[in-house]
Formats: structure tokens, sequence, C-alpha cells
């Protein structure tokens, strides 16, 4: 009978007892590219201000825990503020969230950043990578050696939501005090505070709240358009103003610029003067994109006097939406790699 007990036990241990290690869940690779920027600044002691300083690896050091949420590799590209972010840039970094998203097992990728262009690189990456794992870019408004460093929790937070279901199809986003914003409508608001990423009248897709990841709602006005050259057309920026004449327009071309984007003024107008020069680019071939100084709303050919906007589009200006200058500038860079024409180039800012 003891001999048939132990048996019997024998039996049942072998079908009952599961080891752990079969019956737990693989974690979510998560790749974490690492550019630069504030979140990877010091105070240094003889400057007695922030310089790069720190590696991504130092960065994932000071959140132990982000272990039990994924595995995290690590890849530093560059240690550079964000004002040193350019289309080259750009065009590398694109190179390596595309190869690392083509990895089955990776989940998403984090690209740490600075703030000042943060929306800039954000909306190229919407652009050009096609996937539908998340892309999250985050910052931190305070450098390391700050007792309140900011550049932990965004980084936690970063690795939450690429590992949400939910995060998919929502293509690059960018991520700071836990508020999820879409790439082509974020803007930083303001120098120094933690939370100054937002979208206007618009609002967030969501937040990393402390309990889980959650969206209210999708970006729907995204396009795909691959890069097919290392170096983009030379577009540049021209801010409109009271008693702006046009001459840094005309010199911007003169510099070398292919394309022109104009911060216009209100529903998107210019001077009388601006107008002339405008005429006169566009017949030159270079074409010219009517954006607006204004943070929120749409650009639209709507005053019919000299430098209006009816009368810019008349003269061969395409119209960008509700992009921001410099986003307008990405979209116009990299639609000009295949057309300069205006009624294909107002397609792309259609979308």
């Amino acid at each position: 009978m003891k001999s048939f007990k132990l048996h019997l036990a024998v039996i049942l241990a072998c079908v009952l007892c599961v080891p752990v290690s079969s019956g737990a869940a693989e974690k979510d690779s998560v790749v974490f590219i690492a550019t630069g920027g504030t979140i990877a600044m010091k105070i240094d002691p003889v400057k007695k201000a922030p310089v790069p300083a720190i590696s991504g690896e130092d960065l994932l050091a000071t959140v132990p825990d982000i272990a039990d949420i994924a595995k995290i590799e690590v890849k530093n590209i560059s240690n550079v503020p964000s004002c040193e972010m350019s289309p080259e840039r750009w065009v590398e970094l694109q190179k390596a969230v595309t190869a690392a998203l083509q990895r089955p097992e990776v989940a998403g990728v984090i690209i740490s950043h600075g703030t000042d262009t943060l929306e800039e690189t954000a909306y190229f990456l919407d652009l050009t990578v096609k996937s539908n794992k998340p892309v999250v870019l985050i910052g931190a408004q305070r450098n390391a050696s700050e007792s309140d460093f900011d550049g932990p929790r965004n980084l936690r937070n970063a690795v939450r939501i690429c590992v949400s279901p939910e995060a998919r199809d929502m293509g690059a986003m960018v991520v700071l005090n836990g508020h999820i914003n879409a790439a082509r409508n974020v803007v930083k608001t303001n120098t120094s505070d933690v939370e100054t990423f937002k979208s206007g009248d618009l609002g967030e897709l969501g937040v990393a709240d402390y309990d889980r990841v959650i969206f209210y709602r999708a970006p729907l006005h995204r396009q795909h358009v691959p890069v097919t050259a290392d170096v983009l057309p030379k577009v540049d920026i021209i801010y409109m103003y009271g008693g702006a004449d046009g001459g840094l327009i005309k010199a911007a071309v003169e510099r070398g610029a292919k394309g022109i984007v104009l911060a216009a003024l209100g529903w998107g107008n210019i001077s009388t003067k601006a107008y002339e020069v405008v005429k006169e680019v566009i017949a030159g071939g270079t074409p010219v994109v009517v954006s607006t100084r204004v943070w929120n709303g749409r650009v639209l050919p709507h005053y019919g006097y000299p430098g209006g906007g009816k009368t810019l589009k008349e003269a061969g200006a395409v119209f960008a939406d509700n992009l921001s200058p410099q986003k307008a500038r990405l979209l116009l860079m990299l639609a000009m790699q295949t057309t300069r024409d205006q009624g294909k180039l107002q397609e792309y800012f259609d979308k």
C-alpha cells in the first residue's frame, strides 16, 4: 500500500508540476536609440553649464525596473544637442529605425532626443518610416545633474507605450510627462516646463497613466513618403512680419534654396512687396509653400488683395493645411524628391 501511494504521488507530481520557466511569457524587445539632447546632459564642473555627458546605457541604468517591462537594446548613434539635427542626421536615423522595426522580435523603437527640434524629427520619421509598430520620441527639460531629472520617467513611459497593443498604427509619437502626442500635431510650447509638448486645438492621443497606457484617439492624417536619396533638397523657412519686403526670400534662393516655406500671417497672407518677390521665385521654378506663424488653424487662399492668400495661390503657391512652417519644410523636402509641380505638391499637403 505504501509503495502504491508513493507511486501515485510521483505520477501526480509529474502531471501537475510545470517548470516556471516554460510558463513565463517572453518579454517584448524594444530598441532604444540615443541621439543626445538635455536628456543626455550633465552640469560640467568647469563650464558650469549642461553639456553632452551620458550614453543611452547610462540613462537606462536610471530605471532599473525597466527590465520587468521589456528587453531593451541600446544603440547610440550621436550625442548632440538637437539644434545640430539636420536632414543628413534624419536620413541616418530613419535608416536605423526602419532596420530595427523590420526585426520581428522588436515591438517598437524609442528615440531620446533634444526637445528643441524633437517635433521635427518626430514628423520626419512619421512620414518616412513604414511600419505599424510604434516609434516613441522622448526628451527631458531637466538635465541628469538635477535632482528632479525627468528623463527616467519619460524613458519608462516610452517602454510601456512600445509594448502596448493599442500603440500599433499610431505612427511616431512624442511622449513627455506622461502625455502622448501625434508627430504631425505636436509642438514645443514652453522653453522649460516638463509638460512643454502639446497638440493645440486637436489634443493629445492619450496618456501613460500610473496603472496603464490609454489612447483616446488615433491620428488620421498620415502618409508615407519614402526617402529616395541621401541628400534632400535644401528648403528654407522665411518668417513674415510687419514691414517684411521679401528680401530674405530672394536671398535664400540666391544662396541655393530649392524650395521656400513662408511662415505667413494669419490665414496665409504676406505684404505686397513680399508678394512680388514670391511671384518672381515661383516663375523661376522654386516652389513656395504657405504656412502660418499662428499656432492653430489651417491656411486658406481667402483674401484677394495683393499678397492675400488667394493671390498667392493664383501665383502658384502651395498651401500647407495646418502644418507648422517647420513641418511643412520637411514634407516639401521629401515631396521635391519626385516633383516640383504645384498641383502634385498640393496633393501631398492635402493628405
